[in-house]
């Protein structure tokens, strides 16, 4: 009706629908990128359809790239140099800053093979747990399995198995003689086999050292010498006052560095010195 009409306005066309658009390394859409650790991956955002000057943003995940004057209007480049394992995953997104709607988004998909290699030798007493771990990490992922004298792991109930993105782990409780050998860790990439050796040896245990039980004793009998010698203080005081007395009543019939004797009425006593003191022992 011309009433409705009279409120119906002619709106503008966003971008979007105006026919602009934004490429990334000739794609329109979000795709995936297949590169490598090492060499340098480049993007190159174009705006396209527009006849004014664009700007253009580029973001690394959630952190927007710092872009210099004249790589940001109508087409800018980035280079991802070098490219790592840490790569993996990210998502790069080229957009327009005036519209954020308008984007196309490049997620690296970065491969690698496990790094894995050589062997190592673990000793460990009986009864003891021990855990074997070995990098798993690789994109595509790896086939993984563990093997016992080159012959495939039989699990038993003290075996356990735990792998993640990063590592594969054996873990072995209680460990017995029987699990002496060598185990290996073989990660199968690409048709292309990745291996690593662990030479476990297990040992007698060995008897534990009481130490606990020898401190308890230890105390106990410091505590009683000490008892001992404080309930006998008074025998103890007489006695150095005697010995004092006698060292000044007595006649030194004869010393050395080591004894000494004194003559008191009609009673004859040698001591032995005491290092650095001036105090005696009676005989």
């Amino acid at each position: 009706s011309p009433k409705l009409k009279s409120h119906l306005k002619r709106c503008p066309l966003s971008p979007s629908f105006a026919g602009l658009e934004l490429s990334v390394n000739n794609h329109n859409a979000d795709f995936s990128l297949l590169t490598s650790p090492g060499p340098a991956v480049s993007l190159s955002c174009l705006v396209q359809n527009s006849s004014e000057a664009e700007e253009l943003l580029w973001y690394r995940g959630d952190g927007q790239v710092d872009l210099k004057d004249g790589n940001k209007v109508n087409i800018s480049n980035i280079c991802i140099s070098p490219v790592t394992e840490s790569d993996n995953g990210v998502t790069f997104k080229c957009m327009l800053a005036r519209d954020k709607s308008v984007q196309v988004s490049v997620i690296l998909d970065v491969q690698f093979p496990p790094q894995l290699s050589g062997e190592e030798s673990l000793h460990i007493e009986e009864d003891k747990d021990i855990t074997l771990s070995c990098n798993s990490k690789s994109n595509p992922q790896a086939h993984a399995a563990w093997y016992k004298d080159n012959t495939t792991l039989t699990l038993q109930d003290r075996y356990q198995l735990h792998r993640t993105s990063e590592v594969f782990q054996l873990s072995i409780n209680n460990v017995q003689m029987s699990d002496n050998g060598t185990y290996t860790c073989v990660m199968t990439y690409l048709s292309t086999e990745w291996r690593k050796d662990f030479h476990l040896i297990v040992e007698e245990a060995q008897p534990v050292f009481p130490t606990e039980a020898v401190i308890a004793a230890a105390v106990v009998v410091s505590l009683t010498i000490l008892f001992g010698i404080v309930a006998q203080r008074d025998k103890l005081f007489k006695v150095w006052k005697a010995l004092i007395y006698w060292e000044k009543t007595s006649t030194v019939l004869w010393q050395c560095p080591v004894f000494f004797c004194l003559f008191h009425s009609t009673l004859l006593c040698c001591f032995p010195r005491l290092k650095n003191s001036t105090y005696y022992l009676l005989l």
